[in-house]
């Protein structure tokens, strides 16, 4: 275990908070906390799959938006530990040890590297930049609209940065590559579903909105249809076998890694 401490910047940049009630802030507390920690998280994921882009596509340029994205991710971390802080938490905690973002070198590294993106990008970026634009748009004008509003527009740079990318680099596949990718997104699917149901606040209520949390039961609903509506014909329009790999996602029983 490691200690995350982030009271000293967090408290710098505490927003104002829009009236609510005493009653929102347990669960208020929870959301932002669980947000600090995912996004610090994903700080070190995309300072690894910049290194990975960087020697697969021999290409700095690459390796440096991804460390520009890594940065981010640690701002994020720090802008929602100061809603903890403003909320009355603190911005501190446990973080286990995370899992190595997965080499995949039973391919080539192009292949490997494509496979984090999709699941880094396509799939939680996207899945992220649904679930934060819903929230805001239900809070009131503010600081602390304002501040989701920022990690919101990252997201979307993030997300369309593997897009992007995977865009490009499926179609120059051959069917073997692209059959190992649709057997790859089963694992994927079923990590991305694992992970953020257990992160939905399930028990949050439409009042919370107002501090950004967002009703579990909407959400999950958001969740389901960013991914059969969005993602899955995206990929499938690149040939890859999305819609099957999203059915079958339970059937598969290796065990799963996240990515971010």
């Amino acid at each position: 275990m490691s200690l995350l401490d982030l009271r000293a910047a967090a408290r710098a940049q505490m927003p104002a908070l829009p009236p609510t009630t005493t009653t929102s802030m347990a669960a208020a507390i929870g959301t932002w906390h669980g947000r600090m920690v995912n996004e610090t998280r994903s700080s070190a994921v995309f300072a690894a799959l910049g290194r990975q882009l960087g020697h697969a596509f021999a290409s700095p340029v690459l390796a440096r938006a991804c460390e520009e994205f890594s940065l981010e991710e640690r701002r994020h971390g720090v802008l929602c530990g100061a809603v903890v802080e403003a909320l009355g938490g603190e911005a501190v905690a446990d973080l286990p040890p995370e899992d190595a973002l997965p080499l995949h070198d039973d391919v080539a590294p192009i292949e490997g590297s494509l496979r984090n993106l999709l699941s880094v990008c396509c799939l939680s970026e996207t899945v992220a930049v649904a679930l934060i634009g819903a929230e805001r748009e239900d809070m009131p004008d503010g600081e602390l609209r304002e501040l989701l509003t920022r990690i919101w527009a990252d997201e979307i740079g993030h997300s369309r940065f593997g897009w992007r990318l995977v865009e490009s680099h499926v179609p120059t596949l051959d069917r073997r590559a692209r059959a190992r990718l649709g057997a790859y997104l089963r694992v994927a699917f079923r990590a991305l579903e694992a992970h953020e149901i257990e992160h939905l606040p399930i028990t949050s209520t439409p009042e919370d909105a107002a501090l950004g949390v967002c009703n579990g039961r909407d959400a999950q609903a958001l969740f389901y249809a960013t991914v059969t509506e969005v993602i899955v014909p995206r990929l499938e329009a690149l040939g890859l076998p999305a819609r099957l790999a999203w059915e079958t996602r339970g059937a598969d029983a290796r065990p799963m890694k996240r990515c971010a």
